[in-house]
């Protein structure tokens, strides 16, 4: 019951008839305590008949985030996020960030193989491995906004990952790969894992005498890392 929950839509979706009523509904139908829209600009270009129309995005954001009642969170699906993107989010209201950078699920490989003729086959395989890597995009983040909540995901495989993104600045960090695979198994091997990420997480805590998350930050624990 106290667990955070987030609604999640598709940025462009406001380009294609979606508005507040849509974000409204989706927000309710989920109690949810955030909307994240996603940016998919990749994905969609490589996609057979995506949605490619990112006109005036910003300021479509913008308004949600001045008469939604939940904070708005934008983030990418796994090219990343840069400093000068992240800069435009945050002056029109955005809450907080994902950076979701490469190094995860690569959605143009995926819309590569699902891809319905040779064109767009050949643009996902062309750009399976574009964007941002994961660490780079919180280092620049944070470079040029040091109180954003910043959240690192994208090919994040375990506690001791998670140490190093919050040690580069991030505040929370999302793993998808791992819990899939382990709930694919069974409900108790989602349970250990979860119990084998937090062992991860404080053996590094330990390892570089940190006795709390933040702590992580102080200069000189990611060279321990």
């Amino acid at each position: 019951p106290d667990a955070l929950l987030f609604a999640n839509l598709g940025a462009v979706q406001l380009n294609y008839r979606y508005g507040i009523e849509e974000c409204l509904k989706a927000i309710d139908l989920l109690e949810a305590d955030a909307l994240i829209l996603h940016l998919n600009p990749l994905q969609e270009s490589v996609q057979t008949r995506g949605d490619t129309n990112f006109r005036g995005l910003l300021d479509k954001i913008a308004q949600l985030c001045e008469k939604l009642p939940v904070p708005v969170i934008a983030k990418e699906v796994g090219n990343g996020i840069s400093a000068k993107m992240a800069q435009k989010l945050i002056e029109i209201g955005v809450s907080a960030i994902d950076v979701a950078g490469a190094g995860g699920t690569s959605w143009a490989k995926v819309e590569s193989g699902r891809a319905q003729d040779v064109k767009q086959r050949r643009l996902g395989a062309t750009f399976a491995d574009w964007g941002i890597p994961t660490a780079d995009c919180v280092v620049q983040v944070r470079s040029i906004a040091p109180m954003i909540p910043l959240i690192a995901s994208g090919g994040l495989r375990n506690g001791l990952d998670i140490a190093k993104a919050i040690a580069l600045g991030a505040d929370l960090a999302g793993l998808a790969m791992p819990f899939l695979q382990a709930a694919n198994e069974s409900e108790a091997t989602l349970h250990s894992l979860v119990d084998i990420l937090v062992g991860e997480i404080t053996t590094a805590m330990f390892c570089t005498g940190c006795a709390s998350l933040s702590e992580l930050r102080q200069p000189g624990v990611l060279q321990k890392l």
